[in-house]
């Protein structure tokens, strides 16, 4: 009797949820949290009760509590940051890898799980047209990536040098300099931290008004250090959307005997798109690249890869081993040859589900549409006044700054009165930041729903609201 109500419970908490998650996303919702932080405190807490509540109700107290602190980044009208929408069939997916409840540490704990890994790596190194030697580590995203692929740097500049890290640690080895832009992702400085480097082993090179790296200024800063380098370069800049001059940087490294890790976390995808393949040109030449999934590829969170072209070096970084894992050479793909983790979660189901709904088409009409869409968006805002673009449209991104006249003082109180107004309506989702010393707009293009006709609609919201804000403005100023 008692597997029988546990059973009802369980399959009652399914139901819920799915009869849910069927409609979620036809509903009009607001995309920004309508509950602030002590509203959802309220909502979650309590005790925890002595006693269990069935599945079904535990599932509708849930929804209750989340929605109001939801934001809307699965909707058209999210432009916050690049985060994806998660594709309804890599949903499906993830909800079945709950469901199997699989360990997908190693093959034997799981051969389907490693079996899709092993696959949807392949597909990831062919879409991107990487180095099919690279290996390719599944992560949680491209932090993690980037961890997993300057481990593997780490250890190969050290083992050039003659020092094993496998067998000497980092205790005594010699200094390795790490080379990044001056606008590196926070994310790079953040793996290269967990790795055990301080600020004063990194050196940090200028970078144009795009954020991407002056070359020869880092080559006059690699010609005056010596011992192992690794340099971190950017492929789709985190505002502007910019590329690294990739075939000087790998020049550069050839030189030096560095190590070149490309951190792209959604700009490696225009790989896969033949009409933005060539802002990634010399990419190829690199010896990592750390990419997301859950960002332009719409594969539900988490999803990061870590592709490595030395597969060696990628297994010495991360390979966990013992007796009791146990392993067979019949065996297919060991997870935990390529990532940090043991006990993880069978990400590869809906990887591989999402890219063969989309397949390399899908793919590339996706990262196309969204192009195209920054584009039409600043040349319908290029001729509006006070309103300026601040970066090269090269891909996604599209950066706005409002201003009545030059060298207006009121302009970064004026783009985070834009960002306020064009939220207020709760049918979009901005952010602002501040970038080169600037508060500016951030306009990331990267939901799957997002097409031309979502553009012209926020060119018009754009138009109406910035009369407003700019007269609101002029009369008190």
């Amino acid at each position: 009797m008692k597997q029988f109500d546990q059973i009802t419970a369980a399959s009652g908490a399914l139901e819920t949820a799915f009869a849910y998650g069927q409609g979620y996303r036809d509903r009009t919702r607001p995309l920004n949290a309508t509950a602030d932080a002590n509203e959802l405190r309220r909502a979650f807490g309590g005790a925890l009760p002595e006693h269990g509540q069935g599945g079904a109700s535990v599932i509708s107290d849930l929804i209750k509590a989340a929605e109001p602190g939801l934001i809307g980044n699965t909707e058209p009208g999210f432009f916050g940051w690049v985060m994806g929408a998660s594709h309804p069939t890599g949903v499906a997916a993830d909800w079945l890898a709950a469901i199997w409840g699989q360990n997908a540490g190693i093959y034997q704990t799981s051969p389907a799980a490693a079996i899709a890994e092993e696959v949807a790596a392949d597909w990831i190194v062919d879409l991107l047209d990487l180095p099919r030697e690279s290996s390719v580590g599944f992560t949680t995203g491209a932090t993690m990536a980037g961890f997993i692929a300057l481990a593997a740097a780490r250890g190969e500049v050290l083992r050039q040098t003659g020092h094993d890290i496998d067998l000497d640690g980092f205790q005594g080895a010699p200094r390795i300099t790490v080379f990044v832009s001056d606008d590196t992702h926070v994310s790079n400085l953040a793996a290269l931290r967990y790795l055990g480097f301080g600020t004063r082993d990194l050196v940090k090179a200028p970078s144009d008004s795009q954020g991407r790296i002056l070359v020869p200024a880092m080559a006059k800063q690699m010609a005056q250090i010596e011992g192992p380098k690794i340099i971190v370069a950017t492929a789709g800049h985190i505002n502007s959307g910019a590329f690294d001059d990739f075939h000087g940087l790998a020049d550069l490294a050839l030189r030096h005997d560095a190590w070149l890790h490309i951190d792209s976390a959604f700009g490696l995808w225009a790989r896969a798109n033949p009409s933005t393949r060539n802002r990634t040109q010399g990419i190829e030449r690199a010896d990592s690249w750390s990419t997301d999934g859950h960002k332009w590829v719409q594969i539900p969170y988490d999803a990061g890869f870590a592709i490595v072209r030395n597969r060696d070096a990628h297994r010495r970084a991360m390979d966990i081993s013992a007796t009791y894992l146990t392993e067979t050479s019949d065996d297919g793909r060991n997870a935990t040859h390529y990532s940090p983790e043991l006990s993880r979660r069978a990400r590869g189901f809906a990887v591989w589900a999402t890219l063969r709904s989309l397949g390399s088409g899908g793919v590339a009409e996706l990262i196309n549409r969204h192009c195209n869409c920054a584009e039409r968006l600043a040349q319908q805002l290029s001729s509006m006044p006070g309103v300026e673009i601040c970066n090269d449209v090269v891909l996604n991104q599209v950066v706005l700054s409002f201003s009545r006249f030059e060298d207006d003082p009121l302009s970064g109180e004026l783009t985070q009165a834009m960002e306020a107004a064009l939220n207020a309506d709760g049918k979009n989702f901005f952010r602002t930041a501040v970038w080169k010393g600037r508060r500016i707009l951030r306009i990331s293009i990267s939901s799957r729903l997002t097409g031309p006709a979502e553009i012209d609609m926020l060119t018009q919201k754009i138009r109406s609201l910035w009369a407003e804000v700019e007269e609101a403005h002029s009369v008190t100023s």
